[in-house]
């Protein structure tokens, strides 16, 4: 019997190093799901929803190169899509299989129909429809090769029938072919840069995640310019540790020792960087971007000069144009408010909270103690977020995971599922508000469904905590932001988890130890302070002006005790402001 479509999909996708497929079967997607039975090579990874398959090939794309999700016709199409778009904006190469109706249904408003042209052309670098068994090869390599090289989402529809159709073999080649390159501006264009980098008194660096693999070259920078080292979130463990040059992050999650060294610049030099934020972005110093992709220049801020080049080549090539500074004064004073920044944010540590309102902070600082320098974290978007950035060191072996360009809640519980699968040697451990996880709860079932040792640590806030916050420094009393939740344990429990609620900070070191240590699933529940918020490091007045008047518009609608809980909790963010 003739090799079928379906196979001859699975074949190439082993071939390229896909281990699994996360998907819910339907009957668009049962030939695929057959042809992986008998393939024995990779593996159907059976989540309940979509939207955490997509996820979950997000991780797995970022941790291991590549990865695929797919979804049954109309409804399962759907479903990917959030998903997609995260694994999109953040450059992770994932192969997204849309199987659809027949195609002699195609226009006639069938069941379950959708144009999946139209509908992932959005979030894809790579969206088409087979139609005929020879354009089948062509177009999977076509769509390998766009995910793979243009780290994005490429999409392959395949029709029910096409999937059965006999596979013919392609006329081109399937050979993926990336070789070695070089990427860097021509030397006259690093010669300008090093030109101004040498001529101002005060530089300053900023990294992204497409710098963490030139982290050496980025210190002997630092090290000749006397410039202090800021960074991103994804990019902290790599470039934070044993870095004596390094003062934080920037922006919504981030520190005023960042932000204060960047705008105390002469020149900002941004290293693989899209950081969004554009507020953050100095408006006085010169700026010099340097990325591999050149349509990223200059669309965050205005720029002296924009270079296109991969970060470790374009510094190796500009190293020798530098000068070395003797007047460190500069970096000095930047490292000094570094150290008070942090000795500030310890007090937040100091205090541990009081039963059933533990302080975020305190429970975040506990856990970064407790996990293993190698761990890969995944987090929610929101508040986890930010007592992440601030409280997880960034030890050289571990992964940070979110969405941080798309932003979407509930990412981080099916992030981790792809991490487990992908890296079953690290710790995975999730964190996740409690508005995130109730989105996507039913994946639950898919960790204890494969025995997966991930760590889920639930911050129970009982509230959308960065909708409250947003809501406040606007002037807005905060409506509908309350969760009434479940008993985390106990859902955790009724599937097969071990389950443990913390309620005491007293008893949070002690369990929390013994959580991580489980052989297995487990679900820790930490009750922590709703009323606890998370100040930028740069405060606007317009800002404070709003979260003055939310806080009084409590009082006079009869939250008194709200109001009180909100201000006796956030007291040592005075020291911030005044």
């Amino acid at each position: 019997m003739s090799k079928k479509i379906a196979e001859q999909l699975v074949d190439m996708l082993v071939e390229n190093g896909i281990k699994r497929i996360y998907a819910v079967t339907g009957d668009s997607l049962n030939e695929l799901n057959d042809a992986v039975r008998r393939n024995g090579k990779i593996k159907w990874i059976h989540v309940r929803h979509e939207e955490a398959g997509a996820y979950a090939a997000t991780a797995e794309a970022k941790l291991n190169g590549i990865a695929c999700c797919a979804g049954s016709s109309g409804p399962g199409h759907v479903h990917l899509v959030n998903g997609l778009y995260d694994a999109h904006r953040s450059g992770a190469s994932v192969i997204a299989i849309a199987a659809t109706i027949n195609t002699r249904e195609f226009g006639t408003d069938y069941h379950q129909e959708t144009n999946t042209i139209k509908l992932f052309d959005d979030c894809s670098c790579y969206n088409q429809v087979i139609q005929t068994p020879a354009q089948a090869p062509r177009m999977i390599q076509a769509a390998i090769q766009h995910a793979i090289h243009q780290r994005g989402v490429a999409v392959i529809g395949l029709p029910g029938d096409i999937a059965a159709e006999p596979a013919q073999e392609s006329v081109t080649s399937m050979h993926n072919y990336s070789s070695a390159t070089l990427m860097r501006p021509i030397d006259e264009e690093l010669q300008k840069a090093a030109a101004l980098l040498n001529r101002c008194p005060k530089v300053s660096i900023f990294c992204g995640i497409g710098a963490v693999h030139a982290r050496e070259e980025i210190i002997r920078l630092a090290k000749a310019l006397k410039a202090p080292v800021g960074y991103t979130f994804p990019a902290k463990p790599g470039i934070q540790p044993d870095n004596p040059y390094e003062v934080g992050m920037t922006g919504l999650l981030g520190l005023p020792s960042a932000y204060h060294a960047m705008h105390e610049s002469d020149v900002v030099l941004l290293l693989g960087t899209d950081f969004p934020y554009t507020p953050f972005m100095p408006t006085k110093s010169k700026l010099i971007q340097i990325d591999d992709k050149p349509e990223k220049l200059g669309r965050r801020a205005k720029l002296e000069l924009g270079l296109t080049g991969d970060v470790k080549d374009t510094l190796i090539a500009l190293l020798p144009y530098i000068t070395d500074k003797t007047d460190d004064s500069f970096l000095r004073a930047q490292l000094v408010l570094y150290g008070q920044v942090k000795k500030h944010l310890n007090t937040y540590v100091e205090d541990p909270g009081t039963t059933d309102h533990i302080q975020p902070e305190f429970a975040t600082h506990t856990i970064n103690k407790l996990v293993s320098d190698e761990a890969i974290f995944t987090m929610d978007t929101g508040m986890c977020c930010v007592w992440a950035a601030r409280y997880i060191d960034g030890a050289k072996g571990r992964r940070f995971l979110g969405s941080f360009n798309h932003g979407s809640m509930a990412n981080a519980m099916p992030m981790a599922i792809g991490a487990a699968l992908a890296q079953p040697e690290k710790e995975i451990i999730a964190l996740c508000g409690d508005g995130g996880l109730t989105m996507l709860l039913g994946d639950l079932v898919t960790i204890k469904q494969y025995n997966l040792p991930i760590k889920i640590i639930v911050f129970n806030n009982r509230s959308l905590g960065m909708v409250k916050l947003e809501m406040e420094v606007q002037g807005l009393v905060d409506n509908e932001t309350d969760l009434v939740n479940p008993d985390f344990a106990l859902i955790g429990t009724a599937m097969g988890f071990k389950s443990v609620t913390i309620n005491s900070h007293q008893s949070l070191y002690d369990d929390l130890s013994e959580a991580l240590e489980h052989n297995g699933p487990v679900i820790i529940d930490i009750k922590t302070n709703p009323h606890a918020l998370a100040m930028p490091p740069k405060i606007e007045w317009e800002q404070l002006k709003g979260f003055t008047l939310s806080v009084g518009k409590m009082m006079l609608s009869g939250r008194m005790d709200e109001a009180m809980q909100t201000l006796k909790s956030n007291y040592k963010h005075l020291k911030e402001i005044i």
